[in-house]
């Protein structure tokens, strides 16, 4: 016999038969007419080739066939477990679990999120949690996710695929930095003053902090000075305490990299600069990813993006 071409609703109704053995009383429990229970019947009878309930002796009610004796129990655990199937609500314990986490974090996530990420995990106490970080691939990572490959993605919201869903874990604006007694002193920036210093930059993918500035200023027909060009934001203090360079990011981040450097409001009015949390629809209602996500936001909540 088929599973697939038995209309399930059917062995509800053989359970409800037999328990009742009265096609009315069954018919009322069913919410459904008296004679479309005994079509019911009447269908079950053709796939079981077995009359399955005979009309009682006395007159009253039905007596089950054999067979259907047979199948009172095995139909009612299979019920059963199709009812807990049906209801079953995954749940998630971080304390009691084993899962892997994959996030992938461009560098701004990493400043920005991972350091207290790692903190925050360390107050959790005892668990059975591992995380994987790893870089973000543009040109793959809409395809990862996808796979599973990727739990969350963490990055720019410029390179967050547009098929994954998405919450802003921060938003606000960018600060120039230099460092003090630079010889530029410490007036307010003009836009040709601005131009015109010499700019550390970081590298990466189209869409980074980088381009943020110079799209902006190419829209006004202006272009400032990049002197170097940097694989690693954890240079950037180092550089500037050390030199008359300058360099524009997110004012977060300069918080979290050191608070010796001169910070100052940009002269135009600059893009924002938001970072955001990443998933693929298929998880959006997996326990753990949720727990995750909503862990991350704890991690992310004390830093600001606001300028100062």
């Amino acid at each position: 016999m088929d599973l697939s071409q038995i209309d399930l609703n059917l062995l509800v109704s053989l359970e409800i038969l037999l328990q009742e053995r009265n096609v009315t009383r069954a018919a009322q429990r069913l919410n459904i007419s008296q004679p479309a229970m005994s079509a019911q019947l009447g269908r079950l009878r053709t796939v079981f080739g077995d009359p399955l309930l005979l009309a009682a002796e006395n007159g009253r009610g039905m007596t089950p066939s054999a067979l259907a004796l047979t199948l009172a129990l095995p139909l009612s655990a299979a019920l059963n477990g199709l009812e807990k199937v049906i209801n079953f609500q995954p749940t998630f314990d971080p304390y009691k679990d084993t899962r892997e986490f994959s996030i992938a974090m461009g560098e701004d996530a990493m400043l920005a999120v991972g350091m207290k990420l790692v903190a925050l995990l360390q107050t959790l106490g005892p668990h059975r949690l591992r995380i994987d970080i790893q870089r973000p691939r543009p040109d793959h990572i809409a395809t990862q996710l996808e796979r599973g490959e990727v739990d969350m993605l963490i990055d720019l919201d410029r390179l967050i695929p547009a098929s994954m869903k998405a919450r802003t874990l921060y938003e606000g604006g960018f600060l120039m930095a230099q460092r003090q007694g630079h010889p530029r002193g410490t007036a307010a920036l003009d836009l040709d003053t601005y131009c015109n210093l010499e700019h550390l930059t970081m590298s990466g993918a189209l869409g980074t902090p980088i381009g943020y500035m110079d799209e902006y200023l190419a829209s006004q027909a202006r272009r400032r000075r990049v002197v170097m060009t940097l694989p690693q934001l954890a240079l950037i203090p180092h550089l500037l305490r050390n030199s008359d360079y300058v360099c524009t990011l997110p004012a977060g981040h300069f918080i979290q990299l050191g608070g010796d450097l001169e910070l100052y409001e940009l002269p135009f009015a600059a893009p924002c600069f938001t970072l955001q949390l990443a998933w693929h629809p298929r998880s959006h209602f997996d326990p753990a990813v949720i727990w995750m996500r909503d862990f991350i936001q704890q991690a992310a909540t004390p830093v600001l993006f606001d300028t100062v």
